[in-house]
């Protein structure tokens, strides 16, 4: 039997990260051909398609780049936790050294979490940037947002979807979710939780000038056009909370579903749920433990 290919990505910035992976590196060489060892930012390294496995070690922040650096390549990815929160990176090492041979077999299946594609366009539309203006173009694991920025005035957002129009937002700006990042800046903005395996986006509005303005979920495979009628010259388009791009007014920000989902690979000793509980506190009394 041919040996599994592993990829090994990390903040290499981060303490302990580096001097972690040196000293598992054996041991992952004693269960499968290791392929590299990569900062988990940038460009996807030589090769890193044929990974039967990409362990990423850091923290949620961490796993989120090395989505995005491997978007559309559909290697299963697994997180080692060695941040705070560890809610995306569901392992710790122990946890990791004891369930990577199953991993491996194929006993531990992957789950599959909708990923999105995010371009600015001019206002007509087509690939060229604005006058001015670098092109954008970035897949995005958690969410995209348009934050008004300074000088901090509302800004006026057109939806779309489809051809037919959702809403037009104006407010602080918007969120437009992934399942999986449903329990990030969504969350925070008010939006719903949703179940991370759904294939559904969730958008929600930051601060709407209206108590009609409420965050709606709506299916993924239809690409979301948000035209920028006024914004400020602050005015950005974020990824995940990591990259961003100015946004002028007349521009066209496009969301579309990527045709490779993330593959993440769950911690088999605990559901989402037992996750919400554990790391959010959800659907606990604040009268008792």
């Amino acid at each position: 039997m041919a040996r599994k290919k592993i990829l090994i990505l990390g903040n290499m910035a981060k303490e302990g990260v580096a001097e972690q992976i040196a000293a598992l590196r054996g041991w992952f060489e004693h269960r499968g051909e290791v392929l590299g060892v990569e900062e988990a930012r940038g460009s996807a390294p030589p090769g890193a398609e044929r990974a039967d496995l990409c362990v990423v070690f850091g923290g949620d922040g961490t796993l989120l780049s090395a989505a995005r650096t491997l978007a559309g390549t559909g290697v299963p990815m697994l997180g080692v936790n060695m941040g705070k929160l560890g809610f995306l990176a569901e392992f710790n090492v122990e946890h990791m050294q004891k369930h990577l041979d199953d991993i491996l077999a194929g006993k531990v299946a992957s789950t599959e979490r909708t990923m999105l594609w995010v371009s600015v366009h001019d206002c007509e539309g087509s690939a060229e940037p604005a006058e001015g203006q670098a092109g954008f173009r970035s897949a995005a694991a958690n969410d995209v947002a348009i934050s008004a920025g300074r000088p901090f005035r509302m800004i006026d957002l057109l939806v779309a979807q489809g051809g037919h129009e959702i809403a037009r937002y104006l407010g602080d700006g918007l969120v437009i979710s992934t399942p999986t990042g449903s329990t990030g800046y969504n969350m925070s903005a008010g939006g719903p939780i949703l179940e991370p395996t759904l294939d559904a986006v969730a958008i929600t509005p930051v601060a709407p000038h209206s108590l009609s303005m409420r965050p709606i979920v709506i299916r993924s495979d239809s690409t979301i056009r948000i035209t920028a009628a006024r914004v400020n010259p602050g005015t950005a388009v974020i990824v995940d909370g990591q990259v961003s791009s100015g946004l002028c007014d007349g521009q066209v920000v496009e969301v579309s579903r990527s045709e490779v989902p993330l593959r993440l690979i769950p911690n088999p000793g605990r559901s989402f749920f037992d996750t919400l509980s554990s790391k959010l506190q959800w659907g606990r009394s604040p009268h008792h433990p």
